[in-house]
């Protein structure tokens, strides 16, 4: 009898203590409320998703309803799946006094939030933009061999490179117009968040010197599109991109009259070709419909683009033709069309590139292209002001070598417009 009376306070004892370390692993919050709740809350769970971890397991350990669970997967289904939750990420699930979910918070990534709040009968879901603290960064550099070496060749200061190119990308090829000396200032948003710096944002402002020429540029709204725009206030983006891949060397130019490499004679060559390995990818220069994709002889694999104005743009000796890519599709600047290739009369890998317009043939390297519409008369005003404070602070970065670091630059709080 003793020693059944011993096992029962035994058992009765275990039962205590794996009930209060579960009480006290699972996090539980009797009085902070979540935000945008008026009402204190009952309770909230809070945690970070373990690895392999699922929903599910969540539930189950805290001995929530599965039912419910499936009512809150089945409301989050067309905004985030909760099936595909991630290692690291934290949770809060708020609930009433009998258990029942009052609402799920999910960090999806670093920048959205998953809420799911119950609703009268069922459960709602919202996809809510993590509000980052806006700081603004200033910082300057010069080339040395390329603008994503003097930046850093990974992390944000990798990403931020190539979202200076694109704002210059129009003016300078960042793959062949580089010198060794050419300089940079940038002024760019950082996104804070817990008091850590998370990523960059936004180029408010840049500044290239490159071969002796200065390009500016500033980030401006008009008519409700954001865009960049030069000191007098002309869109930096045109019609058509400098070059339609990143290539090693121009093999052959514009000419008149060329020694063809293959004939042995003299003829026109009427195009641009750009050495490059075989594969890499070529972008349509401009805006437009495909005219033409497919073979056409001694060009071995061609596309043909159309582009406003009566323009036509020329792309040969493809090693293939990029999917999608068929006559009347539609493509946009940057997209990539083919790859480079030697198929046709060719003695290598090389893009030939033509421009023409009007049925005229014109020479790629020195064509004068529209730029976009600048910023309109009216707020002219508005955009000189803007213009005034970026480039004061742009004349006061110094300019260094050095690899800029979040943290060592002058910031301030970015004001929005």
């Amino acid at each position: 009898m003793k020693r059944v009376v011993s096992g029962i306070a035994i058992s009765i004892a275990m039962i205590v203590v794996v009930s209060y370390l579960s009480s006290r692993s699972s996090q539980v919050d009797s009085s902070t409320p979540l935000p945008g709740r008026t009402s204190a809350a009952r309770q909230v769970i809070q945690g970070v998703v373990k690895p392999g971890e699922t929903m599910f397991d969540i539930f189950k350990r805290y001995g929530l309803s599965i039912q419910e669970l499936l009512s809150i997967r089945e409301a989050s289904a067309g905004i985030h799946r909760l099936k595909k939750i991630s290692a690291g990420q934290p949770y809060r699930i708020r609930l009433d006094s009998d258990n029942n979910v009052l609402s799920l918070t999910y960090r999806i990534d670093d920048e959205a939030l998953l809420r799911i709040t119950r609703g009268d009968p069922d459960f709602r879901a919202e996809k809510i933009d993590i509000p980052f603290e806006r700081k603004v960064g200033n910082f300057g550099g010069v080339i040395e061999t390329s603008l994503y070496d003097s930046l850093g060749n990974s992390g944000e200061s990798a990403l931020l490179a190539y979202a200076v190119a694109d704002i210059f990308s129009w003016d300078i090829d960042f793959t062949a117009d580089l010198r060794a000396g050419d300089s940079y200032r940038v002024i760019v948003e950082e996104l804070w968040l817990d008091g850590r710096f998370r990523r960059y944002g936004k180029v408010l402002a840049a500044e290239f010197i490159n071969d002796g020429t200065t390009f500016r540029a500033y980030r401006y709204e008009a008519n409700g599109n954001a865009g960049y725009f030069d000191d007098d206030g002309n869109s930096l983006r045109k019609a058509f991109l400098k070059a339609p891949l990143n290539f090693r060397r121009i093999s052959s130019g514009f000419s008149r009259s060329r020694l063809h490499p293959v004939l042995k004679i003299r003829c026109p060559h009427l195009g641009v070709d750009y050495v490059a390995p075989i594969g890499t990818p070529v972008s349509a220069l401009g805006e437009g419909s495909v005219r033409f994709a497919g073979w056409k002889g001694a060009n071995g694999r061609l596309v043909v683009l159309s582009h406003p104005m009566g323009y036509k743009t020329y792309y040969g000796h493809l090693s293939r033709i990029a999917r999608g890519i068929r006559p009347g599709s539609q493509v946009r600047q940057g997209d990539v069309i083919g790859y480079v290739g030697a198929t046709g009369r060719a003695t290598g890998p090389h893009l030939h590139f033509q421009i023409k317009r009007n049925g005229g043939v014109l020479n790629p390297l020195s064509v004068k292209i529209p730029r976009g519409n600048g910023v309109p008369k009216a707020e002219m005003a508005d955009f000189r002001k803007l213009r005034a404070g970026m480039a004061e602070t742009l004349a006061s970065i110094v300019i260094s070598p050095g690899k800029p670091v979040p943290g060592d630059t002058e910031r301030a709080v970015a004001s929005s417009r």
